[in-house]
């Protein structure tokens, strides 16, 4: 009995490292603070915010990626070098990242056995964190978020039995955070802070910060 429950596990860790995890990249804010400029048109390292986020998810294992647009869509889609990223547009996107992670759902392909979101407005996330979390569901977790000296951030990679929940409990600007607190007992913390940072991007200050850091 304990040798064919040994076999089972096995089996379900094989098929975890076979299927390909996507990624989710939410890039629709507008940027209010930083004179209405879509976010993933800031420029960051001498290009579009959301094809660095792009390269860190495809750098970090993840595929196929999804997009999701809103503030600027049509600029985007004309200025951002995006591959074979599908992008999909949010017409909601002006109430909040719940409505732009339901989108994203929605638009995952068929059959997807997770997703790892990423937020647009990030960029100190490394493709070396987003491995941490895609081991971390090799391993058997079907929850997990980036931690920072113990503290949840992002990114956060929800297994498919909870796309369900994440959809429904997206409201406002809330993402993610109500399906993480009604399931933290499942939650995997993966320590990222060695090679990742959480800071986002909202304030003029914030891209100053961000230029610096780049340039010096």
């Amino acid at each position: 009995m304990e040798d064919r429950q040994r076999d089972r596990q096995l089996d379900r860790q094989l098929d975890r490292r076979r299927v390909p995890v996507p990624a989710l990249v939410l890039a629709a804010g507008g940027g209010r603070r930083l004179g209405g400029r879509p976010k993933a048109l800031l420029p960051y390292r001498g290009r579009p915010l959301i094809e660095h986020a792009l390269g860190v998810v495809r750098a970090g294992g993840c595929g196929p990626v999804v997009a999701v647009l809103g503030a600027g869509a049509p600029e985007v889609r004309e200025r951002a070098e995006t591959g074979d990223c599908r992008l999909v547009d949010n017409p909601d996107w002006a109430t909040g990242m719940g409505s732009s992670l339901r989108t994203g759902l929605a638009a995952l392909p068929p059959g997807s056995p997770a997703v790892l979101v990423m937020l647009v407005d990030t960029p100190g996330v490394s493709a070396a964190a987003v491995a941490r979390l895609l081991a971390a569901y090799r391993a058997g977790a079907e929850l997990a978020a980036a931690a920072y000296g113990g503290r949840r951030g992002h990114p956060v990679l929800i297994g498919a039995r909870y796309f369900a929940a994440a959809a429904a409990g997206a409201e406002g600007d809330a993402g993610a955070r109500a399906l993480l607190a009604a399931h933290a007992d499942a939650l995997t913390l993966v320590e990222c802070a060695d090679v990742a940072s959480p800071d986002d991007l909202d304030t003029p200050e914030d891209l100053a910060r961000w230029t610096r850091a780049t340039t010096s």
